[in-house]
């Protein structure tokens, strides 16, 4: 079986006009595809049939599995995702009539069991976010970035796809358009909106006139006058978390992953970190209940009645 280019657009297509998939997640079933069609040795030639070949089977997609954990250094989580793509394209060629069997059905998912989030500590966040202080543009910039992003959980393109419009800051609050083209509205704190007002009052003027006719509407620009995009976010950010002295891992969503967990330290219950976080289904919010042990030690002892009776 080989499959053409036309019919993997087809399918990003409909992703979008059906279905209201994010380009995020549009691009990214798009490369999953182009590489499984690539392992097909598909044409992808203007012209050439959709299909073409013998018909998958079960033990074809076996290899392929085996393919992307050996030749194609995948984790075994990042494996998964890339055969759901293909799963959910084998069901759109099954609508289209293009297929009439599932090569998938019997094809084994295994239990993988759900990835906790990596978690800053609030001494490493702080860090990270006193990092960026000078006056110079790109410093307000960073951290008027670090501080809404932690302050608020919002994913990274939510904030830098943030217009001015969606900013309120008399009150406080951030509109969003989040998965599924949903809106929230989300609040931020004191440090944030400080660090808010800085850029806005005196870094931001100094690069808005540089992007062209039409300035972007985007609260964060790059000194070209251009939007921040998310791979310009997360460069900064890993170069402020080595300045800061965290010698760790972080991007984007630990400070969204650590935004969560620290308002469940706190106190704050499933459902408003939930809302906050824009996920329509509770249990995604349930893996932030993971907190080290120490502090459900520390939490235990300071809340249950008994816990003065026992052995420490």
């Amino acid at each position: 079986m080989k499959i053409a280019a036309e019919l993997i657009d087809r399918f990003v297509f409909a992703l979008e006009i059906e279905h209201g998939r994010s380009t995020h997640t549009r691009s990214a079933y798009q490369r999953d595809l182009v590489r499984f069609a690539t392992w097909l040795e598909a044409p992808a030639l203007e012209g050439a049939p959709l299909l073409l070949g013998e018909p998958l089977a079960t033990a074809d997609m076996e290899s392929y599995r085996a393919h992307l954990l050996t030749d194609g250094g995948l984790d075994p989580r990042s494996v998964e995702r890339a055969l759901s793509a293909i799963r959910t394209f084998f069901a759109f060629m099954r609508e289209e009539g293009l297929m009439d069997h599932d090569p998938m059905a019997a094809l084994a998912t295994p239990r993988l069991g759900r990835k906790l989030p990596d978690v800053l500590s609030i001494a490493d966040v702080q860090k990270i976010l006193l990092a960026p202080g000078s006056p110079d543009p790109r410093d307000l910039r960073d951290r008027a970035m670090f501080e809404l992003a932690y302050g608020s959980g919002l994913r990274v393109s939510e904030l830098v796809g943030l217009p001015a419009d969606g900013l309120h800051l008399d009150r406080g609050f951030v509109s969003v358009i989040g998965k599924g083209d949903k809106q929230r509205l989300v609040p931020f704190g004191q440090e944030a909106h400080r660090a808010l007002l800085t850029w806005l009052g005196y870094g931001r003027p100094e690069w808005a006139g540089r992007g062209g006719k039409k300035p972007s509407s985007a609260v964060f620009i790059t000194d070209r006058g251009k939007p921040m995009t998310r791979q310009g976010f997360w460069k900064r950010l890993k170069q402020w978390a080595l300045v800061a002295g965290v010698y760790r891992r972080v991007t984007p969503h630990t400070l969204r992953h650590s935004f969560a967990t620290h308002l469940l330290m706190g106190g704050a219950d499933l459902r408003t970190v939930q809302t906050l976080l824009g996920h329509a289904d509770i249990a995604t919010t349930e893996i932030y209940t993971h907190i080290d042990r120490s502090e459900l030690r520390r939490m235990y002892d300071r809340c249950h009645p008994r816990a003065s009776e026992l052995p420490s």
